[in-house]
Order: C-alpha cells, then sequence, then structure tokens
C-alpha cells in the first residue's frame, strides 16, 4: 500500500535549511573566536638563541661540537644551565642540544620558568642533558628537582638517581638507584615532597619514619 506524507511547507523548507546554515557556520567559526583547546605551554624557549660563558671554548670539526669549560653558564630563554663543562650541538632543523657536567664534589644546575606561571622547575644533578627539539631535559645521578613559587619558596621536591622532565607537557618522572642511596634510604628509592595543591608552601621540615634528607644536593654551583 502506498502512504503518502506531508511535505513541509517551501516556505518552512527554505528558513530550515537557512538555519542550519547559520549553526554549521556558528560551530565553524567558535574556534576562531576563542573556544579551541588552548596549548599547555607555548615554549618559545626552545626557539630562543643559546647564550653561553665560560673561562674556555673549543670547536671539533670532526664531531660539529662546541666544548666549554671552566664556570660554564647557559642561557637560552628562561632556561639557566649552570656546571664545570658544557658539550653543545646543533641537528641540520636547527635544534641544539647541550649536556653539562660537573666533577669534584660539584653538581650541574638547571632552571626553567612555568608557562603561564610564577613558577619554576630547578634542578640539580652530576650530568644534565637538554633536548631543545623535545624541550625535555635529564638530569642523571645524584639528581634532585624542585618546583618553585617565585624563585625561593620550595613546592615540591623529587630526589632520584635519573629524573626527567617534560617542559613541553609539565611533568616530570623519577628512577631509583644506587648512587642516591644513604642512611634511611640504603636502596636508592625515589624521595618526593608535595604539598597540597591549596597554594601552601610545603613543610620543609616534615618528618620522615624511615628517610633521611640529603646534605649534597643543598644549593646550586656557581651562582
Amino acid at each position: 500500500m502506498n502512504e503518502s506524507f506531508p511535505r513541509f511547507d517551501t516556505g518552512r523548507s527554505r528558513a530550515l535549511s537557512a538555519w542550519r546554515a547559520g549553526l554549521a557556520a556558528l560551530l565553524v567559526a567558535l574556534p576562531l573566536a576563542g573556544f579551541a583547546p588552548l596549548a599547555h605551554a607555548d615554549r618559545a624557549d626552545k626557539d630562543k638563541p643559546l647564550n653561553i660563558e665560560a673561562d674556555n671554548m673549543t670547536y671539533d670539526d670532526l664531531k660539529q661540537v662546541n666544548i666549554f669549560t671552566g664556570h660554564v653558564v647557559a642561557t637560552k630563554g628562561t632556561i639557566v644551565i649552570k656546571a664545570d663543562r658544557v658539550e653543545v650541538t646543533q641537528d641540520p632543523q636547527g635544534y641544539q642540544y647541550a649536556t653539562g657536567t660537573s666533577s669534584g664534589g660539584n653538581l650541574s644546575y638547571f632552571r626553567q620558568k612555568r608557562e603561564g606561571l610564577d613558577e619554576y622547575i630547578e634542578g640539580t644533578a652530576i650530568r644534565i642533558d637538554y633536548d631543545g627539539k623535545q624541550d625535555l631535559t635529564t638530569l642523571t645521578t645524584n639528581a634532585t628537582v624542585k618546583r618553585l613559587q617565585g624563585l625561593a619558596t620550595v613546592m615540591d621536591q623529587v630526589h632520584g638517581s635519573v629524573i626527567t622532565y617534560d617542559g613541553q607537557n609539565d611533568f616530570y618522572t623519577a628512577k631509583a638507584g644506587k648512587d642516591v642511596a644513604g642512611p634511611g634510604n640504603p636502596s636508592g628509592r625515589v624521595r618526593a615532597m608535595l604539598s597540597p595543591r591549596n597554594g601552601g608552601a610545603a613543610p620543609l621540615n616534615g618528618a620522615s619514619a624511615t628517610l633521611t634528607p640529603s646534605n649534597s644536593i643543598q644549593g646550586a654551583p656557581n651562582q
């Protein structure tokens, strides 16, 4: 059996089509009007020039590497690296890579400002590798990373053998190791002090039942 259905009035059909077209145009325009997801961090540091001060510099043309020694201070935007020795290379795309190492009881130092916040990530370790392409920093051997409010108030602190800090996504990872073993922590496990996210500073003298803070990680070299 054939059954006929009433058709929309021509005027109503045109109005409905126009409404749908307007809605589609609005949905397309919304991201342009500021409703698009915001980038987590506009990391302009990796696009800034690398400036270095040191007592000495050598250039190895065969390996295409610049070697700086003696009280080295490297800056790249908000990034600061201090070490006894810093090696710098650059890939064909122009991304820069720096490796800072220290010896004789000194620790290499790293600091980077968090985008849009009055906060800094600060770290020390024997070796610090900065990957300019990924905005990734790896701190190796007796590594400590702190989240600072301003430049003085410690909010969080992590201590481990190897710590990686991802500046693009604002997160870090830590691994245990024998180089951070000590009284109260014979296996060299990762230690962390995390403040509550209520704006208050972390208590620096909080008691620990089994772990003893190390005295060898205080301060930064060449300041």
